[in-house]
């Protein structure tokens, strides 16, 4: 009755994309949550996508997952961000119910076949045979699994920071995970650091004054993150066209934070944990930045029947009297009601260069981390990382090799690969400009880039994958048209580059009678898709063709493969330094050694030399 192919462990957006897939690829599978009422919670901001996150949760879509559904299920806004640039940047937002998200998502994976939910905190690992057996939970429940997948998120060893107090938790409302966090160095030994995050206030809208404030609305569109038509029912949000408002702070702000530093426990010495670059903190704003007098505030809403605002853009640590002076200190904000304060959280991460790119650790072949104990942050990027380890602990606990995502193939392998062959030193988050090929990751494509993949490891079901080829279809033979017939002397592809890469039916006319592509039998939305991408690709057809020149010499190097017992040290002529990295990574092929920090081309050359010898 204990017994199951894979065990999930943590039920956030990680351990939900986890679960959902081994599940539906045929895997008897557990999900074990601390709390069931908060599946997939929306901990900080309540929105999915943005810059690079929302290619990644296009890509999670074409891979049959389930974060874009429960997205369009839940949405209350939608933007497609990044319009003023070229279309290979752009990416989708959406402004999400955080309660309809949770239910939505809860709702879903409970109607999967092959997934049990049981609510229990687990305690330790069940060791046997040199491998992890199982888990054993608060209640001494034992669970074993041939595979298993730990997605703790901030819950390990979790430590809340208001001004100079701190609680042990996962997250506000949530306890830590403290047995868990010694067990990871006790019984599996692997090495653990320490990083930290934070959340800004909430405030009650009927406290706000949003006239002094510049509005945001939803844009108007039937754009939705999922491909497919999805009929499963699910709660939904009966609002699309919520807005959001931007504010600025003021100098009374940044004075307010100058004046009470002292009370900071990020600079006074209280937090351990590193704070992401990228996503600081209001009191890092101010001391990084001192020639900013102001800074941007988003007022996003936090769903369709609650009164409360998320405030994006100034997450702190500082106490809450402080806090309440800050808010008060913002246009629009001086009557403003805090219902929830903000606070800084750390927690335990494990250095991910211990895990390969199907996202197992190397010292426990069937255990599989993904989320934010692997040293990301973000919603989507755990996602992204649940879905592959979900599929490879399924594949794992099948007899078969695990598979791994290509850097030239999505941002999920752009992601996976950095974790792992990277030094992370601080919470990694997703640019669109850590892809070497980003004009070939677009958010668009997402499921012709990635069908050929999901379809080889069984991951759509029939309505998808008959969607899937009916698309592929259809654009393969218009795009094989479009390069032969001709309108006015060039083929209708030479005509779209008029388009500069933008196709918008109503907005946007054609440079030839639409007749010419042959679309009469195929449906208006798969239709205007298909138009889309033969905009898209002649306008950057030249670039294009560069990039796949460049994939093809990255896919001749990631033909080299290294085996996990290969001796650097038979190497002459490598410095110490390249030896240690390499032995430490462990990269599974020859491009993967030539993206470790400080590991030079010529080393690289001598590790061809050493790999060709091996081979004969």
């Amino acid at each position: 009755m204990n017994h199951y192919d894979v065990i999930v462990v943590g039920a956030g957006h990680a351990g939900c994309e986890a679960a959902f897939t081994a599940a539906r690829v045929g895997a008897k599978t557990l999900l074990l949550t601390i709390n069931m009422d908060h599946i997939a919670q929306m901990s900080c901001n309540p929105a999915i996508g943005g810059i690079a996150k929302g290619q990644v949760v296009r890509e999670i879509d074409a891979l049959g997952g389930a974060q874009g559904i429960i997205t369009d299920a839940a949405a209350i806004q939608f933007r497609m961000l990044n319009q003023s640039k070229g279309p290979a940047v752009w990416s989708p937002r959406a402004q999400c119910d955080k309660v309809c998200f949770q239910r939505a998502m809860k709702f879903f994976l409970e109607q999967q076949p092959n997934l049990t939910i049981k609510q229990a905190m687990v305690t330790d690992y069940i060791i046997e045979d040199e491998k992890v057996a199982g888990v054993e939970t608060d209640f001494k429940d034992q669970f074993y699994a041939a595979s298993i997948v730990i997605t703790t998120g901030t819950f390990l060893n979790g430590k809340l920071h208001y001004g100079m107090n701190s609680f042990a938790g996962g997250r506000a409302g949530d306890p830590a995970s403290v047995k868990l966090a010694t067990a990871f160095r006790t019984q599996l030994g692997l090495k653990v650091g320490r990083l930290k995050t934070g959340t800004p206030p909430r405030i009650q809208a009927k406290t706000i004054d949003f006239s002094q404030m510049r509005r945001q609305n939803a844009e108007v569109t039937e754009t939705m993150f999922s491909y497919y038509s999805d009929t499963t029912p699910l709660p939904r949000a009966g609002k699309r066209d919520m807005p959001c408002f931007m504010a600025n702070s003021s100098k009374a702000t940044a004075q307010l934070v100058k004046d009470n530093l002292h009370k900071a426990p990020l600079y006074q010495g209280k937090i351990e944990g590193i704070g992401t670059r990228y996503c600081p903190s209001f009191e890092d704003k101010i001391v990084r930045f001192p020639h900013h007098e102001t800074h941007m505030l988003y007022l996003e809403p936090e769903g369709e029947f609650t009164d409360e605002y998320y405030i994006n853009g100034i997450s702190t640590s500082l106490p809450p009297d402080i806090q309440v002076q800050m808010i008060h200190s913002v246009p629009g904000l001086e009557n403003a009601e805090i219902s929830r304060y903000a606070y800084a959280i750390e927690y335990d991460f494990i250095f991910p260069n211990q895990l390969d790119r199907s996202l197992r650790v190397k010292k426990w072949p069937n255990l599989f981390l993904a989320g934010q104990i692997n040293g990301t942050s973000g919603y989507e990027e755990a996602a992204g990382q649940g879905l592959v380890a979900g599929l490879n602990a399924a594949r794992c606990a099948a007899g078969k090799i695990p598979v791994e995502l290509a850097r030239d193939s999505s941002y999920i392998g752009v992601m996976i690969d950095d974790l792992v062959t990277k030094e992370i030193k601080e919470p990694y988050r997703l640019f669109t400009s850590r892809a070497e090929y980003r004009l070939r990751l677009r958010q668009d494509n997402a499921d012709l880039r990635l069908g050929e993949f999901a379809i080889a490891n069984n991951l759509l079901p029939a309505n998808k994958l008959q969607q899937l080829n009916s698309f592929c279809e259809h654009y393969t033979r218009t795009q094989t048209l479009a390069d032969k017939v001709k309108h006015q002397g060039k083929t209708l592809s030479d005509n779209l580059k008029q388009l500069r890469g933008i196709y918008q039916p109503d907005i946007t006319p054609l440079p030839f009678p639409v007749e010419l592509l042959e679309l009469e039998s195929v449906s208006a939305h798969e239709a205007n898709r298909v138009i889309e991408q033969l905009a898209v690709n002649a306008h950057y057809e030249g670039y294009l063709k560069r990039e796949e020149r460049s994939i093809g010499r990255l896919q001749t190097l990631e033909n080299w493969k290294i085996a996990a017992e290969f001796d650097y040290d038979a190497i002459t002529g490598m410095r110490n330094e390249s030896r240690m990295k390499l032995k430490q990574v462990k990269p599974t092929t020859l491009a993967q050694a030539g993206r470790i920090d400080g590991v030079t081309p010529a080393e690289i050359a001598l590790l061809q030399v050493h790999l060709k010898r091996a081979k004969k």
